[in-house]
């Protein structure tokens, strides 16, 4: 079985949308569908919704509520009847690792959708889907991401670490959390926390440092919180060349003089961009083979998921 990632329905293809076609996604479909067992959910349908059908529009009222209701006759109002089914299925949905949403979507848009006044004029920024909506703050912790945006190599580079990371952090912890675990854990992502977030490097650094003085079950949801939050910051060049120096040094009685100069130019041709981030870490992973180090072999940031994904050539 394939990690559990929930998804739009119509963006694996199922004819669920209003006009009766779909959005399928290549990316998902022929890619992720190897290594993700998607769940599909279409929240119009699952109110009962025909297909096709005529469509709806989220648009907020002179009272500040938010409705959804139809584009031509506002006065049919499915609010009631979508939170009903929000509160209903997100909690069954409770041992998903991520969620790939339609965008736009009045239901299903993670941000940017259009919302209406009831003059028919549209509020700057927009707002969210509500069935995503409540699926966000019901499980802030989640990898959720639009279909549109996985077009972008980094987003979607992103996207994919943060799912099979929450997967690992689950697998780790087995049927119950406990401070071993946990703090294994944490070791395994200190140079991954420190591409992502230095902040959050240090932060958690501290929290797990202090695991004893915590209760357990808070400790568990507080940091499963922060870590997968600081995870969402996308690892720029600045914070990855940081890394690679960090892992040069474990190097430094083990290479020779060339083999010194050739990692560290290297290093330096990708924090100048020009070398893909995969270069550097080819050599490293090379380096690691040849010189095995224990700590080093069990570092997620130098082989965060299968290579045949390919996410990282063009970082």
């Amino acid at each position: 079985m394939g990690i559990p990632v929930g998804v739009s329905a119509c963006v694996i293809g199922q004819k669920v949308r209003f006009d009766g076609g779909h959005k399928r996604n290549a990316f998902v479909e022929e890619q992720l569908v190897d290594y993700f067992d998607f769940q599909p959910v279409c929240p119009e349908v699952g109110i009962g919704l025909p297909v096709p059908r005529p469509t709806i529009r989220l648009m907020k009222t002179e009272q500040g509520d938010e409705r959804l209701v139809g584009t031509k006759d506002t006065t049919k109002d499915f609010t009631k009847e979508m939170l009903i089914f929000s509160d209903k299925k997100i909690p069954s949905l409770n041992e998903l690792r991520g969620y790939v949403v339609c965008a736009k979507s009045p239901t299903c848009g993670m941000e940017r959708v259009k919302l209406y006044m009831e003059n028919g004029n549209t509020i700057p920024g927009g707002t969210a889907g509500i069935f995503t909506r409540k699926l966000m703050e019901a499980m802030p912790w989640l990898p959720i991401e639009e279909d549109g945006r996985l077009q972008d190599p980094f987003l979607r580079e992103n996207f994919v670490f943060r799912v099979f990371t929450l997967n690992d952090f689950y697998n780790c912890m087995g049927n119950e959390p406990t401070r071993a675990k946990l703090v294994k854990f944490h070791s395994r992502y200190k140079l991954v926390l420190m591409a992502h977030c230095p902040v959050a490097y240090k932060a958690l650094g501290r929290m797990v440092a202090e695991i004893a003085d915590w209760d357990l079950d808070e400790f568990y949801h507080s940091y499963r919180l922060q870590f997968m939050e600081a995870i969402k910051n996308r690892a720029n060049r600045r914070n990855n060349t940081n890394v690679l120096m960090h892992l040069q040094g474990y190097f430094k009685r083990d290479l020779d003089k060339q083999q010194k100069k050739e990692l560290a130019d290297l290093i330096m041709d990708y924090r100048l961009g020009n070398m893909p981030l995969l270069a550097a870490l080819t050599l490293i992973n090379h380096h690691l083979q040849q010189n095995p180090d224990a700590y080093l072999q069990t570092q997620v940031f130098l082989n965060p998921y299968p290579q045949e994904l390919k996410l990282r050539y063009a970082m």
